[in-house]
């Protein structure tokens, strides 16, 4: 089985419309005060420059999701790329906060056993639903297929039935 691009996909801009709010208020402050000092109005390539640089910046982050892994593109100037395996992908959730809703867009979050990735966070994108089912079927697949089966231990229960601790002592309090 060849791997094929299943989403791709970025944050949307309505991540931002906060700080793009408050970059317009100060742009707004300083032709006001361009209006009584003139050379105020070069103080705007501030408010504009500081919205150009997190436009750019969102639309550098990159999710892939393939029929193998997730890929994660992060970066303007310098990249960073990683990938997680999908059979590692322990728990998905997903998060929908009233602003995301007004727009249709949605945080899934993935809880993975990758130790340079153990959450991941897709944020603000459309489609939420039909993305975290995919990646649902994706991973059971991978599961199945590589016998991968999640095993989690209780510490505290297994140290009260009288099992030693890591120190050696088999007290308990």
């Amino acid at each position: 089985m060849s791997e094929e691009l299943l989403w791709k996909g970025s944050p949307s801009q309505v991540l931002n419309l906060g700080k793009y709010l408050v970059a317009l208020l100060v742009a707004a402050g300083i032709a006001v005060g361009g209006i009584f000092f003139p050379p105020a109005w070069a103080a705007l390539v501030l408010p504009l420059g500081w919205m150009l640089w997190i436009f750019i910046e969102t639309r550098s982050i990159r999710h892939e999701l393939t029929t193998e892994r997730i890929r994660l593109y992060q970066g303007v100037f310098n990249q960073k790329m990683d990938d997680v395996e999908l059979y590692r992908v322990k728990d998905t959730s997903m998060e929908r906060p009233f602003w995301y809703r007004m727009f249709g867009l949605s945080t899934l979050i993935i809880e993975t056993s990758d130790r340079s990735q153990p959450r991941i966070e897709i944020r603000a994108v459309s489609d939420g639903d039909n993305l975290r089912e995919t990646l649902r079927k994706q991973v059971e697949y991978w599961r199945d297929r590589k016998r991968v089966r999640e095993v989690d231990f209780d510490e505290s229960a297994a140290l009260a039935d009288g099992a030693t601790d890591d120190t050696g002592s088999d007290t308990v309090v």
